[in-house]
């Protein structure tokens, strides 16, 4: 017997992106897709802040299968952790990670992650960006080595991950929980049915 869903998927859909959480999302909704990253230049442009940033780099990841891929929608997204205006992207390093914890214990700072749905034909560009305001609890900087060298943060903007071993630093969050993840999850959903990706199931 095949579970019900909420969704059908209507046109053939790719994700352009590797990150297990986005597809996880996705997949625990019951949506048919395909999965191919893309890789662009991730540099940040002179002058450019954090929503303009996200919602650039979203778009190019999803043009960036889309052009090979007619008659396909494709969703981008990009993340990024911002203290105090300052765009912080994945540690490039355990030292790095330990000072990316360090400098965000005890204080808010914000998840930005935009989100791009793209198409040839028909021609389909839809664009966002979601921000979730988050606040760490006070660290140690024996608890920041400990979690750091668990290498649970490695792969992640920011250096944690609210959804694992991360958890335990977050105090509190105002906005979107999936969006601090990696995807804003109603706000995709609805430009899916928006664009007529997809349709409520009956």
């Amino acid at each position: 017997m095949t579970a019900k869903t909420v969704f059908n998927t209507l046109r053939p859909l790719i994700l352009a992106s590797g990150s297990p959480r986005r597809r996880d999302f996705l997949a625990e909704l019951g949506l048919r897709f395909l999965v191919k990253a893309a890789a662009v230049d991730e540099g940040v442009l002179p002058g450019e802040g954090p929503e303009r940033f996200v919602r650039r780099l979203a778009s190019e990841k999803a043009w960036a299968v889309a052009n090979h891929h007619a008659g396909h929608v494709v969703l981008g997204a990009d993340t990024v952790v911002v203290r105090d205006g300052s765009i912080l992207g994945k540690p490039r390093h355990r030292q790095e990670a330990e000072e990316i914890l360090t400098s965000l214990s005890g204080r808010w700072h914000e998840v930005w992650t935009g989100f791009a749905l793209c198409c040839r034909q028909p021609y389909v560009e839809k664009v966002g960006a979601v921000v979730t305001k988050v606040r760490f609890v006070d660290l140690g900087p024996d608890v920041v080595a400990a979690y750091a060298g668990t290498g649970d943060g490695d792969d992640k903007a920011g250096a944690y991950g609210i959804q694992s071993g991360g958890a335990f630093l977050v105090a509190e969050i105002s906005g979107s929980y999936t969006n601090v993840i990696g995807l804003p999850v109603a706000e995709v959903i609805a430009a899916l049915l928006e664009v007529g990706a997809l349709e409520v199931a009956g």
